[in-house]
């Protein structure tokens, strides 16, 4: 994995863009440092209180005189051990949730993931999950480890009116001698609870500085076997479904409710995880800034700037098509280059260049590589971070409706001219396919200056025009009254230069002929 690791470094290092240029730092900086972000540390096993035998010993200790056989197994606590991203994509497509350390273990020191130690460090980690005691298992492996009861999990026991089954939760911690883990709280002590709360963020530049809402995130919790989540919605509330009576340990779960994840978390996952830490039954509030944790604000950021560019993409906004869906973004901290490879999305990979130069890696990077890469080095703000990545997902709005042959070709050219030229970030314009860089970077950095613009306001960024294509061609026909959605109508896979631009344009838009010309002739 480490050497695979090095290879797409590399590969990622040539293909990047943005308008900080290819940097060429030692290391491939695929993760970061950091307080928290390295792997979970584990201590003794715990006595897990919903195992069924032990809520059926609470159950008959808080109701001496009834019978304790009506707590039967609701549910399993198991592993599995996928083989590769098919199997993995498998278990979620079946509904299942799964956390990849164990959940009956004291967390000695807290971290965003957790690799075991006997599974190689090229494969998937076993993977924690509950399921239905009357699951049906595929043909991947697993191990049940416990069976367990949920009390409101079964209809049965929740219609039992005259059974406190809180109380009986309560018992079965105390008598698992995890009784400190209760939450007595008034609030908690009168019953279980939803977990609810608000994750935000801070723009300094915006918003005049207060907090809004981290949108569209994963909040995920839990206590021993019993976890849930839920997404926040656009102002960052959240509300988690199952109720609780104990602390939580809280989570964001980078797998954003827009169609989008941001990976790789050092683990054949794509979604990355920072902990919150623990907090009450009753939610947790928690507020980023750019002077908390450093990773933790550049995913957020990345991933309300994503969702953002996504929701604008409506009829009601911009009107122009959404990326595709299951994109995969990667945080790449020793670069402050960002690149849209859409590898995820078969690009590159069907590029026989690429495959010869990547060899045995190129099934890998099918499965697991980034369909976009965001170089965090050097972009401590919110707007620069914003920034990137609007201008990335620009990219990847025009790949979608381009296709894959037209984005071969692109990166085809970006990997040759940087060869050529000793580090040009786009060549000179005079290489073979020069015209699809061109036509895709004038799109790209036109959308992220008018979406700065519409953000911050101000004057409209002259990004992109310092290179020998012409991105502000984009912005004075806007000015002249065609849309967003419009001009990205020429952009199709057959429109491979700026004079084939021009035509489609004229093509499309007949009444606007001398303007679009006009347009076009200031840029010889």
């Amino acid at each position: 994995m480490k050497k695979f690791i090095g290879i797409l470094a590399v590969t990622l290092l040539v293909m990047s863009c943005d308008r900080g240029g290819i940097q060429t730092e030692s290391g491939n900086g695929l993760h970061d440092g950091g307080l928290h972000h390295g792997m979970i540390v584990l201590g003794d096993r715990l006595d897990n209180p919903y195992t069924t035998e032990n809520a059926r010993k609470a159950f008959s200790a808080v109701y001496p005189t009834k019978s304790r056989d009506i707590v039967r197994t609701t549910d399993l606590y198991v592993r599995f051990l996928p083989e590769n991203q098919q199997e993995f994509d498998a278990l979620e497509e079946m509904g299942v949730e799964m956390l990849d350390h164990p959940m009956d273990y004291e967390i000695v020191e807290e971290g965003d993931y957790y690799h075991d130690p006997s599974v190689g460090e090229e494969n998937i980690t076993w993977q924690y999950a509950v399921v239905d005691k009357d699951f049906e298992f595929p043909d991947i492996r697993y191990e049940i480890i416990d069976e367990c009861f949920l009390a409101d999990n079964d209809e049965t026991t929740k219609s039992m009116s005259d059974i406190d089954w809180a109380a009986v939760e309560a018992e079965s911690y105390r008598m698992t001698g995890n009784g400190d883990m209760l939450d007595d709280s008034p609030l908690t002590r009168a019953g279980k609870q939803n977990p609810s709360g608000r994750i935000t963020i801070v723009d300094e530049a915006a918003n005049g500085g207060q907090a809004f809402g981290l949108a569209g995130v994963k909040v995920s919790c839990n206590s021993f076997i019993k976890f849930s989540s839920a997404y926040t919605d656009r102002d960052g509330y959240y509300t988690i479904p199952k109720r609780y009576s104990s602390n939580l340990r809280y989570r964001l779960v980078f797998k954003n409710s827009a169609g989008f994840s941001i990976g790789f978390n050092l683990v054949l996952v794509p979604a990355s995880v920072s902990t919150l830490g623990k907090g009450p039954a009753g939610g947790m509030d928690y507020t980023v800034t750019g002077s908390c944790d450093d990773m933790l604000y550049k995913r957020s950021v990345v991933s309300n700037a994503a969702y953002d560019y996504i929701s604008r993409c409506s009829p009601e906004d911009m009107e122009i098509p959404a990326p595709p869906g299951d994109l995969r973004l990667w945080l790449i901290s020793g670069l402050s280059a960002s690149s849209s490879v859409m590898i995820h999305h078969g690009a590159i990979i069907e590029n026989s260049l690429i495959k010869s130069y990547l060899g045995v890696f190129a099934p890998l990077i099918r499965f697991f590589a980034p369909d976009i890469t965001i170089g965090t080095k050097n972009h401590d703000s919110y707007s620069e971070l914003y920034d990137s990545v609007v201008h990335e997902l620009a990219h990847a709005t025009h790949f979608a409706q381009a296709g894959v042959g037209y984005w071969n070709r692109y990166i085809r050219y970006i990997l040759e001219s940087f060869v050529r030229t000793g580090g040009e970030t786009y060549g000179t314009g005079d290489g073979e396919f020069s015209g699809y860089c061109e036509v895709g970077e004038m799109w790209a950095y036109y959308v992220e200056s008018m979406m700065h613009k519409e953000r911050y306001g101000g004057q409209v960024p002259a990004y992109g025009t310092s290179f020998w294509f012409y991105p502000q061609i984009f912005r004075y026909l806007e000015d002249r009254g065609l849309s967003r959605a419009q001009l990205l109508a020429a952009l199709q896979s057959d429109v491979t230069d700026r004079d084939m631009l021009r035509a489609r344009l004229i093509e499309l838009y007949p009444d606007r002929k001398i303007m679009i010309e006009q347009v076009f002739n200031r840029y010889r």
